[in-house]
């Protein structure tokens, strides 16, 4: 499926927060609270980018890592809208919104957070992954 039938897919709030760099309501949000074992996928791309492995709750109401699972596959921009000075998150593959990066972490886990929005994530659990075609990720979980 190309990337415009994807986006035809996508429910009001996935497309504002991913293609219109919308953010969805915090504390009210599939994934705030969410610690299955798993991956966390770009919605439009299904390309790997965060593991529960490095999620923690950072009390901010919107899902929180550490780390991406895939380096390359999350770009960071200067972000100065709403009169902020913050670094936004976006794909790489699908250049959908994420959310933003901030130095505020758990230093224990590096120091960053990165504050996602559940909208723009889809979760492939643990004992899926295989079967969904991110078999390699089942190392993470050994």
């Amino acid at each position: 499926m190309n990337k415009d039938e994807k986006l035809k897919q996508l429910t009001e709030m996935q497309y504002y927060v991913t293609q219109q760099q919308g953010t969805e309501p915090p504390y009210q949000n599939e994934f705030d609270q969410h610690f299955e074992e798993g991956i966390y996928v770009d919605i439009v791309s299904g390309k790997p980018l965060f593991s529960s492995k490095d999620k923690f709750d950072a009390g901010c109401g919107w899902p929180s890592f550490a780390k991406p699972v895939e380096a390359n596959e999350v770009t960071e921009h200067f972000d100065t809208s709403h009169g902020m000075r913050r670094v936004e998150v976006r794909s790489k593959t699908a250049d959908s919104h994420l959310g933003h990066v901030f130095p505020d972490g758990p230093h224990e886990l590096g120091g960053l957070r990165y504050c996602i929005n559940s909208a723009a994530l889809r979760f492939v659990p643990k004992d899926r992954l295989e079967e969904e075609g991110y078999g390699e990720y089942l190392q993470l979980f050994r």
